[in-house]
């Protein structure tokens, strides 16, 4: 089953991505992870891609779409994938059309995570993470025993910047204005779920689950 995972930041989708590839098996592919690993491995679109990051610039579309192309283009994904963080714009959308037809595959089923962007901004505001061991607390969902302090090392708990809420609400507007177009475009091809975010992590995935079918 081939997948494609939509949602604004803060909708949980990293939790949500787990639990579709531990229970339909198919391959998380992650534009993040893809260009860590180009990278790492020095390949020539992970220098391409390098040149832009280390000057603190958006990866064009064209190598992002290009990057994602030479991933699908790999075996492991022949059972099944699911693209988290791609497409972000219709070019990226109508590029991957015309790789999927490439490769002779198609996209099952686009997952789309709807938030309340108040909902969103409570959920990141009140996030604190540990310094030292990166655990992840919530000041009103998941808070710790002790204000302020890790349950496990003990140590401070701080406020990541881009937690802020002004930061929060502009990275949702820039996630809404890239998405809105993106969301009618797979609409119009008729294989977009609409899921509540809002609920228990549970239900959430029992929705997805339902909107995915038994085709594990």
């Amino acid at each position: 089953m081939n997948v494609i995972l939509l949602g604004p930041p803060g909708a949980g989708k990293g939790t949500q991505a787990e639990s579709i590839v531990k229970d339909y098996k198919t391959v998380h592919i992650s534009t993040g992870d893809i260009f860590r690993k180009n990278i790492k491995e020095n390949t020539a679109l992970g220098q391409k891609a390098k040149e832009y990051m280390d000057k603190g610039q958006l990866v064009p579309d064209e190598l992002v779409v290009e990057l994602v192309a030479d991933r699908l283009s790999q075996e492991d994904v022949k059972q099944g994938f699911l693209l988290d963080g791609f497409p972000r714009t219709i070019f990226q959308a109508e590029e991957l059309d015309k790789v999927l037809l490439k490769n002779d595959m198609k996209i099952d089923k686009v997952i789309n995570i709807e938030v309340e962007p108040e909902v969103l901004i409570e959920r990141a505001v009140g996030r604190r993470v540990c310094k030292v061991d990166g655990t992840t607390y919530h000041v009103s969902f998941n808070p710790p025993k002790t204000e302020g302090i890790c349950d496990h090392c003990g140590q401070e708990l701080h406020q990541r910047d881009d937690d802020k809420e002004e930061t929060v609400r502009n990275r949702i507007s820039v996630y809404t204005n890239q998405t809105k177009p993106l969301i009618e475009y797979y609409t119009k091809q008729g294989n977009i779920a609409n899921i509540n975010g809002q609920q228990k992590i549970e239900a959430v995935f029992e929705e997805i689950k339902s909107a995915l079918g038994s085709e594990q």
